[in-house]
């Protein structure tokens, strides 16, 4: 198999050229001879533009099938794609930009004027647009050029991507992910969940992040499937779709909702043979629901940024409420003492540490990071708590960092609270994650206001409304007199995860 990411997709989909690759809800079609032909003029226009091998191509659209195009035309032209959250406001992208310096931008029409300030600033050469229904300067562009394209060659080394990843402390890092990992972790889950060209999946997941877009498409063009390419979630569209599709891969949030659906039943579930779960803890009882009212054991594994998947529940054998399976085939998974990096026993708990051929090359422009990352025998140090039972499966107990996934996307505390930090009438602050019936976790801050100050939450609420993606943003601001601390003088949030942990309980509330 190539160790270059499309030409492994040229030779898994050799003969399918008929074969529809991607269908929208309007029922527009994509066969994968369409699939070539757009992502080569795509890959045309790079070129075009300047870009170059190793060059960054940085995304900022909705999501579309012009999107995916754009992505696979951008590693056939031997660029690093960098895609970005659409909900990122332009303070954010300011920091992405600079840190990445991308040859090209590539926004929604609507966000070119405000984006090409802070591009120029950073280096940009061009900002083209791609709107959501696959208009914009840069499809304008790739119709001038034909639909065949000599793909730039790369080596397993070579990077295909840079995602940003949230850490508990100082700014986002770029987590550099080769043609190897990709290809490697695609071959793996292809095999281990079982899918073939008869597989039809049902994406509603975002392709900005590496579910969304590295497992679930990565996936289905390694198998030479098809995929039902929803815009968005939502439970309804979804109930809708079921029956013409094989597999589904959501967060918890989609089984959460779709169970508060009267929709669905055993029938409406009948046609599909798989569902995963991912990006953030399935709770057991969601789990156990799901079962009952569907007859359906979801599929949950257990994955990162850094290391696409690590681990898998079985696909025949018992999927076990609470845990994330087994290593993937040709992955390391051990458990560790957080501070000495001694391999600890059978259940016991320690840091989860993992090594293959999925772990990424490291942190975009940080080797201190990297290497701070990584145990001197190559097995990096995940940061997420664990154990490994009798019967190996691994559980994930905590994180020994404060990093809070809610709906499966990260956010790190400390972004939220410097924005609040640095409001009028705010002393200080504490953001924490607690359990919500419906993302998963819920981000909260407790706020110490100054002596008199009128500030409630509303007013805090609105003061990020242009600093931060909504998704971190708060869905409870509370306010106390003072923050628990220890001996040390440093803030015990711990205290304030438990103090706050029934906070949501009961009827699932936003």
């Amino acid at each position: 198999m190539p160790n270059h990411l499309f030409r492994a997709v040229r030779e898994r989909t050799r003969g399918r050229d008929s074969h529809v690759f991607l269908e929208t809800p309007p029922g527009r079609r994509w066969t994968y001879a369409d699939m070539m032909a757009h992502s080569a003029r795509i890959a045309g226009a790079l070129v075009g533009l300047g870009v170059g091998p190793g060059d960054r191509v940085a995304v900022q659209v909705e999501k579309s099938p012009e999107a995916l195009m754009l992505y696979l035309g951008a590693v056939r032209a031997g660029a690093i794609f960098l895609p970005l959250n659409a909900a990122y406001t332009v303070a954010e992208l300011d920091y992405f930009l600079t840190d990445a310096e991308p040859r090209i931008v590539v926004c929604d029409p609507s966000l070119r004027d405000a984006l090409s300030p802070v591009a120029v600033k950073a280096g940009v050469r061009a900002v083209e647009t791609l709107g959501a229904d696959g208009s914009g300067t840069l499809m304008d562009r790739a119709a001038a050029f034909g639909d065949r394209f000599e793909d730039v060659a790369r080596g397993a080394k070579d990077l295909a991507a840079i995602l940003y990843t949230s850490g508990t402390t100082g700014r986002s890092k770029g987590a550099m992910l080769s043609h190897g990992n990709l290809v490697s972790n695609a071959e793996v889950l292809v095999d281990f969940w079982r899918f073939s060209r008869e597989d039809v999946l049902l994406h509603a997941l975002p392709i900005y992040h590496t579910h969304g877009l590295f497992v679930a498409v990565n996936v289905m063009l390694f198998c030479g499937g098809t995929i039902l390419f929803l815009p968005r979630f939502d439970a309804g569209e979804c109930l809708a779709a079921l029956p013409r599709a094989t597999t589904m891969m959501g967060v918890p949030t989609f089984y959460t909702r779709l169970l508060r659906h009267p929709g669905l039943t055993r029938e409406a579930s009948a046609h599909i043979r798989l569902f995963v779960s991912g990006s953030a803890p399935l709770l057991a009882d969601t789990h156990r629901e799901w079962r009952a009212r569907t007859g359906h054991a979801i599929l949950e594994r257990y994955g990162m940024t850094e290391t696409n998947m690590m681990t898998s529940n079985p696909y025949d054998g018992d999927r076990i409420a609470g845990t994330v399976g087994f290593p993937l085939p040709g992955i390391s998974i051990r458990i560790a003492d957080p501070e000495t990096g001694r391999v600890l026993g059978q259940d016991e708990i320690g840091v989860i540490e993992v090594a293959g051929p999925n772990v990424f090359e490291g942190y975009w422009r940080n080797p201190e990071k990297t290497a701070a990352e990584f145990r001197p025998d190559g097995f990096f140090v995940t940061g997420d708590l664990g154990k490994i039972d009798a019967r190996g499966y691994v559980h994930i107990i905590g994180r020994a960092k404060d990093l809070i996934i809610t709906g499966g996307l990260n956010v790190y505390p400390k972004e939220v609270e410097t924005e609040i930090d640095a409001l009028p009438g705010v002393v200080e602050c504490a953001v924490v994650g607690v359990p919500h019936a419906d993302f998963g976790e819920a981000v909260i801050a407790v706020v110490v206001p100054a002596a008199g100050s009128s500030l409630d939450e509303n007013a805090v609420l609105a003061a990020l409304e242009t600093r931060l993606a909504k998704f971190k943003w708060p869905k409870r601001v509370i306010f106390v007199a003072d923050l628990p601390r220890n001996t040390m003088g440093k803030v015990q949030k711990n205290i304030l995860r438990e103090t706050y942990e029934d906070l949501f309980a009961g009827p699932a509330r936003n």
